[in-house]
């Protein structure tokens, strides 16, 4: 993002950039026709494994930012005795992951809450009732709520000062399981679940059953191994040994994986034995077992910028119910009419996922038609759903925090990737604003109805094509005259011609010429006018008289 500065008080806009591809790839199958004793099986093991996966992530926590290589190598050497050694290498490594999660998120936090004291201090540094401008909050509008902010501010300096406190100190707090599902246990009226089927979400939620790849070894997997048939076989850890159906302490499950997307892919990995990552999860709710393959990938050759706007591009503006595009040829010019992607970000989280995956499916199929790139906005609201600077706007605090921004970039740049087909990142500053001063107005016809996003769609278009989102400005309407030369909308102070007359294009022609268009629009003497030299050619004919 950029920073402030600029004329006016503008803040820097930013450069844009083509938005390198995803680094790994995902895939997930159900796991079709288990017997009860695959389940019964499978639920022993994941309960086992979890229970040493939250006793090796206390141990992590505990020791802060102490923790090196020597005490990952003794957690190891513990959890291996109770489960394997490839089993004990998958615990250590999902705990450092969420443990570098939960330090992440820290800081966000951190962040939050200074911001958070930074406004309150400043509005409180105010006059009642003083107005407040673009840039910045005014002061607060009574004396009763200059006194509550001024409770507010406290409490929040305490937990600023808390959480600073245990980021010197490496201590982190984390849930296995999610501390949203925890808190449901006590309002489950409300979340319309029983105390058994919120136990079985629970339970479900903290088994372990993920592996990590092996390059070189069968299948890419000694733990969780699956063959190009789709046959599923698990290494058992040592105290479930005696549940193997198999030889070397295995359990073959009777279900098949095929995975339908990029099946072709997966199974060219691990019949040249390349590492591939699998996980084994419940959905408790539908009593459904899936299993998740994952690998990385080399990171795609990036277009240059430059290739990409060559043939101009799809601008796009993110709303909270939709998608608004609109195709612009490579001078920054809206070609046909803008395009609506509606999307419903109401029910469950599937629902939602699908929703987005469905919206941006129609997008990429357009810009697969055309052969165009997409230009989108590099969206981050983790810092403007704070109540401390949008003050009593609750709903549009709800409306920016429902926006899908990471599941529509993540989306978005993996599907497109997929498809060749390149992004373009711009930055936000001031997209929408511009866009509607200087473009809905002249896009609004008798038969179409431009809106803001629309125009705000064209304004992103413009800005990844390195044109200016302002207009270029009309001439006065005695010099839009062919005698002053033609003026194209585009062309720079340095283009050569660009005040000369415009060339006929050559081609065959389905109508006439209109006046002034032709080869020789710009020869004055070529015309019949009194006084050129065209009415006194040796062809031209008499008038007739008009009478004998």
């Amino acid at each position: 993002m950029s920073g402030l500065g600029g004329a006016g008080g503008l803040r820097v806009v930013g450069a844009s950039f083509v938005v390198p591809g995803p680094s790994g790839v995902a895939v997930r199958d159900r796991l079709r026709g288990l017997t009860a004793q695959d389940e019964t099986v499978l639920r022993l093991v994941g309960d086992h494994l979890g229970t040493l996966a939250s006793g090796d992530l206390k141990v992590r926590c505990a020791a802060g930012l102490e923790h090196d290589n020597k005490a990952w190598a003794s957690r190891k050497r513990e959890l291996t005795g109770l489960s394997s050694s490839r089993w004990a290498g998958s615990l250590t490594k999902a705990t450092h992951d969420q443990w570098a999660l939960a330090r992440r998120g820290q800081a966000a936090h951190i962040r939050q809450l200074e911001a958070a004291v930074r406004t309150i201090r400043h509005r409180l540094s105010l006059p009642l009732g003083e107005k407040g401008s673009k840039r910045a909050a005014g002061g607060y509008r009574s004396r009763r709520e200059w006194h509550a902010k001024t409770r507010r501010l406290h409490v929040l300096e305490d937990r600023l000062a808390a959480a600073r406190a245990d980021w010197a100190a490496g201590r982190v707090r984390v849930v296995r399981g999610g501390k949203q599902l925890l808190n449901t246990r006590h309002h489950l009226e409300q979340a319309q679940l029983t105390e058994e089927r919120w136990r079985a979400r629970w339970e479900a939620s903290r088994r372990f059953l993920q592996a990590d790849g092996e390059s070189g070894k069968r299948y890419g997997n000694e733990t969780i191994r699956i063959g190009p048939d789709g046959e599923v076989s698990i290494k058992l850890p040592a105290p479930l040994a005696h549940l193997a159906n198999t030889a070397h302490g295995r359990y073959v499950l009777t279900a098949r994986v095929s995975f339908a997307h990029r099946g072709e892919t997966w199974r060219d990995r691990v019949g040249a034995n390349r590492a591939v990552a699998y996980r084994i999860h419940e959905d408790a709710g539908g009593r459904r077992w899936y299993l998740t393959a994952s690998w990385t990938i080399p990171p795609a050759q990036t277009v240059p910028l430059t290739a990409v706007r060559a043939g101009g591009l799809i601008g796009v503006d993110t709303n909270a119910d939709h998608l608004a595009a609109w195709r612009l040829d490579q001078y920054g010019n809206p070609v046909g009419t803008p395009r609506r992607f509606d999307y419903t970000l109401s029910g469950t989280a599937d629902h939602r996922d699908a929703q987005v995956r469905h919206a941006l499916t129609r997008l990429l199929h357009w810009a697969t038609r055309h052969r165009l790139a997409i230009a989108v906005e590099d969206l981050d609201f983790t810092a403007e759903t704070t109540r401390e600077k949008h003050g009593r706007r609750k709903k549009f605090r709800q409306l920016i925090s429902g926006m899908p921004v990471a599941r529509l970039r993540a989306r978005l740049v993996s599907m497109a990737t997929e498809l060749g087909i390149p992004l373009v990142a711009v930055d936000p500053a001031y997209t929408s604003r511009w866009g509607a001063q200087h473009w809905q107005k002249p896009l609004t016809s008798t038969t179409r109805n431009t809106t803001r996003h629309d125009a705000a769609a064209v304004a992103i278009g413009r800005r990844a094509l390195g044109h200016p989102v302002r207009r270029r400005t009309a001439p006065p309407r005695t010099h839009q005259s062919d005698g002053y030369g033609h003026r194209t909308v585009q062309a720079g102070p340095g283009s050569p011609g660009r005040e000369e007359t415009r060339p006929r294009i050559p081609g065959p022609r389905t109508r006439s010429v209109p006046p002034g268009r032709g080869a020789n629009a710009g020869n004055q003497n070529a015309q019949h006018r009194p006084g050129r030299s065209t009415e006194h050619g040796s062809w031209q004919q008499d008038p007739l008289p008009l009478s004998l």
